[in-house]
């Protein structure tokens, strides 16, 4: 199946303002192979959407594109995502020169800086938000590729739900559904970027060669899904042994997670937050409890199909 034909967009009628949510996404399972020609790496990952969500709203206003957000860690100026996924899909559709006609002001409760891609689901949810707002009409595949061009994990947040990504992780195929879970997101004070992240691991996957071992593997590997089943047992993440070398406090939280009776625990994406996953609410609710300390972010939110997607994506 051809990814850029499985595309999400919610449908409302074209408006002067538009309210849209952001979903973050959590990596259940993360293998990174070689480093390509372009600087990125293999990837072959399976993402996860959750209830955690901001909430953007957008204005139709006279002049240039602006991007409002009250959160100090977020830009305001061209270097926002959302500003960039704006420019994208004005250049996209024909028209010259800077994004303009909309106000985009960003509700945060996503954390930055944490493995929940939070940014990009911001700017996905604004080109959503924008083709209404605009009247634009935008095929899958002009979607897909702005998406890709704002970030990797762009095109997920396109599809959502539980999903299988490959290559930079932008080639995205929709799995069966993971039926519903509790999740709890825990958020250490100290934050790893991503291009930091993958620096350590490749600092330290080449020291291993130079003493003759290979800790992580280099060759592409397939994640636990057999038929329609995941095995929430066998899931990996290659970045958080070298995150967690750097940062023990990361080991620490999903060891407590686990602790709690947490079906898998693990570092989403390149960190630094770490998520349990429960059946019930209760046990997350308690273990939210057992792992909160001080400087932490700790949530309770749950897993989203795509079905729960399109109705909770208009405000």
């Amino acid at each position: 199946m051809n990814p850029s034909s499985i595309v999400r967009v919610p449908t409302r009628p074209q408006v002067g303002l538009v309210k849209v949510r952001a979903h973050a996404k959590i990596n259940l399972d993360l293998r990174v192979g070689t480093r390509r020609a372009d600087g990125f790496h293999d990837l072959t990952t399976i993402l996860q959407s959750i209830a955690l969500h901001d909430t953007l709203t957008l204005r139709a206003v006279d002049g240039p594109c602006r991007v409002r957000c009250a959160a100090s860690s977020v830009p305001e100026d061209e270097s926002n995502l959302v500003w960039r996924a704006a420019y994208g899909l004005w250049s996209a559709l024909g028209r010259r020169g800077a994004p303009s006609g909309v106000a985009i002001t960003i509700a945060k409760r996503i954390p930055v800086a944490a493995g929940l891609g939070g940014g990009t689901a911001d700017a996905i949810a604004a080109l959503c938000g924008l083709c209404r707002l605009w009247d634009a009409s935008a095929g899958p595949s002009l979607l897909r590729e702005v998406a890709a061009a704002v970030g990797a994990d762009g095109p997920f947040f396109l599809v959502g739900g539980t999903a299988l990504g490959v290559g930079r992780g932008d080639h995205v195929y929709p799995l069966a559904e993971l039926p519903r879970h509790w999740a709890v997101i825990a958020v250490p004070p100290r934050r790893v970027s991503t291009a930091v992240a993958y620096g350590w691991m490749d600092r330290d996957v080449a020291a291993a060669e130079r003493r003759g071992r290979r800790r992580i593997s280099r060759t592409r590997r397939l994640p636990p899904v057999a038929g329609s089943t995941l095995d929430l047992t066998s899931l990996v993440n290659d970045l958080e042994r070298p995150v967690v070398r750097r940062r023990p406090e990361i080991r620490v939280a999903t060891r407590m997670l686990d602790g709690a009776g947490a079906l898998t625990a693990a570092m989403t994406g390149s960190g630094s937050a770490v998520f349990g996953l429960y059946t019930r609410r209760a046990r997350a609710v308690q273990a939210a409890r057992e792992v909160r300390r001080g400087g932490w972010i700790v949530c309770v939110t749950r897993t989203l199909d795509r079905a729960g997607l399109a109705e909770q994506a208009w405000v």
